[in-house]
């Protein structure tokens, strides 16, 4: 797996919206690929707790796969890999807790990873990706919020885009601290993404 940066998965389901927005705006039924550009992308997440201020952290290495059908935004996918142990909350000792089995379990699960199964366009500036999350072993349905950025059309050499959804982490069995840290993990993605 290569490595570049990224926050919780689901990232590259959110290019997958961008290709759904700007399909109104394309005449071309030809399928396009996009690399994701690590040094325009932050993959965030926030957790909530009782006693203690709002967690914030983030993923640094990732990889995906985004291919967009500016006619058929229901024909666009997107794969995306997160190395678990890239973790980051700005404490080393406390990334370190969060790579054991109490929470992402990096020794038996490295990977966590997103697989679109559907992208549905809102309007012409906004989307909807729903997909499968895999983390820990257990895959569940995951819907992200894609906001347009940069509009994305045949002739577009980059668009960029900000992704928003909420993950269960209970439903991952990743029941630490449960419920004095909040069962709602905020994801929050930014990226710009080229043409191949």
């Amino acid at each position: 797996m290569t490595t570049a940066r990224l926050n919780r998965l689901s990232l590259g389901a959110i290019t997958l919206m961008i290709g759904l927005l700007g399909a109104s705006q394309a005449n071309s039924a030809e399928t396009r690929s996009w690399r994701i550009n690590p040094a325009r992308t932050s993959v965030g997440f926030v957790v909530d707790g009782v006693g203690w201020p709002r967690t914030k952290g983030r993923f640094h290495d990732f990889e995906g796969k985004i291919s967009i059908n500016f006619d058929n935004p229901a024909a666009s996918r997107v794969s995306f890999r997160v190395a678990a142990k890239s973790v980051d909350v700005g404490s080393p000792s406390f990334n370190n807790y969060l790579r054991t089995d109490a929470f992402f379990d990096v020794a038996q699960y490295p990977t966590i990873s997103f697989t679109s199964t559907r992208v549905d366009k809102l309007d012409n500036s906004h989307a909807r990706v729903i997909g499968d999350l895999t983390m820990r072993g257990i895959t569940r349905p995951v819907t992200i919020e894609v906001a347009l950025d940069k509009p994305a059309d045949r002739s577009s050499a980059q668009i960029g885009f900000r992704a928003t959804g909420v993950i269960k982490r209970l439903g991952f069995n990743m029941n630490a601290g449960f419920p004095a840290i909040s069962n709602d993990v905020d994801l929050i993605v930014t990226t710009e993404a080229e043409v191949q």
